[in-house]
């Protein structure tokens, strides 16, 4: 529990060193791990992240933007860090600097890099992502070699890797993967016939990993799984892993509202009986989507009681059933176990009409962390 607020989320970072270490046992040995941290740690803290992912042998991490990498050279984390995609011009001599790589996917910003890199004397580093059909970002697979070639012989730059996306691979046995993996293949074939080393071969996101051991090359890049997600429910008997987080809150006002009288915003709940209201000071500025009011339950004592009410901004309410004890103060799980019953983020999302994915980065906008 924090000082400032009766909000919190407890991180386990133990659970994130193991999770990483179940994981890489999926893999062959002398395959590489990549954490994927972005987004800050997806919600649990890039940088108490990386540290326990790294403990876990992760060889290298992945991010988004030049400031999360940043961010963990700051703190002196010096893992090779991987941009997973092309940040803007402007960045490079920042990368150059603390050493990040980039991701390449146009010739203007892989020239300037090697301009700027030649300019240092060095060579910089970047992995060339190669567009297999999910049409976000790289070059487009049948135009790749020709790519690289056109940079093979650029003075200041160094191809460290080459990887693709897949844009299915949660789903098991999906022939988009099998067609997107063949693809890689090709494009991989031409590379080497035209006398281009790709370098760190990675097509593995978290589900590929778990799902698909051919796709897992010399490389896989794990992100949502190493928080204790299941990319999918076909993942759940592959491996095992432990949500790092928990969300918990104490009760700030518990009260006795009248039959016929009304709870929150809109007045979406009336109460039927005489009713135990408990108000927790959490709300949708704190990743508890507006969109969920009304369907989700938090655990109270060990038992599971109704949210009631629209979800406010700071705030939200709770109904207190018969034969549950609530008083001011009293510890609330909103995501975790309490007692024999928990309540895990899929279950939120589902209510919020989203993914799992999503609501942890939510879960992290504002709640104050506590580490394990």
């Amino acid at each position: 529990m924090t000082k400032n607020r009766w909000s919190w989320a407890e991180i386990d970072l133990s659970a994130i060193t193991d999770n990483v270490a179940n994981l890489k046992a999926l893999t062959q040995s002398g395959t590489q791990f990549m954490a994927v941290v972005k987004a800050d740690g997806y919600g649990h803290g890039a940088v108490q992240s990386a540290r326990a992912a790294l403990a876990g042998g992760a060889d290298r991490l992945g991010v988004a933007t030049v400031g999360e990498g940043l961010e963990l050279r700051k703190a002196g984390i010096f893992a090779p860090v991987l941009l997973l995609s092309e940040p803007p011009k402007d960045a490079i001599p920042r990368l150059l600097q603390q050493d990040l790589t980039p991701t390449v996917t146009t010739r203007e910003f892989a020239v300037e890099l090697g301009k700027q890199a030649s300019a240092e004397g060095r060579l910089a580093a970047y992995h060339l992502k190669v567009d297999t059909g999910m049409n976000r970002i790289g070059v487009r697979a049948e135009e790749a070699a020709q790519f690289a070639l056109g940079l093979s012989d650029f003075p200041g730059l160094q191809l460290e890797g080459t990887f693709t996306h897949f844009a299915t691979a949660d789903v098991p046995g999906d022939w988009e993967v099998e067609r997107q993996f063949e693809r890689f293949h090709l494009a991989l074939e031409e590379l080497r016939t035209e006398g281009v080393n790709p370098g760190i071969v990675h097509a593995a996101n978290s589900p590929a990993t778990i799902l698909y051991p051919e796709t897992h090359l010399d490389m896989v890049r794990c992100g949502l799984s190493i928080y204790g997600f299941y990319p999918a429910a076909a993942a759940r008997d592959r491996v095992e892993l432990t949500p790092a987080r928990s969300v918990k809150a104490r009760a700030t006002l518990v009260k006795r509202v009248g039959i016929g009288e009304s709870v929150s915003y809109g007045f979406t709940w009336t109460a039927a009986a005489p009713t135990v209201v408990a108000t927790l000071p959490l709300g949708y500025a704190d990743g508890i989507h507006r969109i969920a009011s009304n369907k989700i339950s938090v655990l109270v004592g060990g038992k599971r009681c109704p949210q009631i009410g629209r979800v406010c901004m700071d705030q939200m309410m709770v109904e207190i059933p018969r034969g549950v004890s609530a008083s001011y103060g009293d510890e609330v799980v909103i995501v975790g176990r309490q007692g024999d019953e928990r309540i895990t983020v899929e279950e939120l999302a589902e209510a919020s009409g989203t993914i799992n994915y999503e609501l942890t980065c939510s879960l992290g906008m504002r709640l104050e962390r506590v580490y394990r």
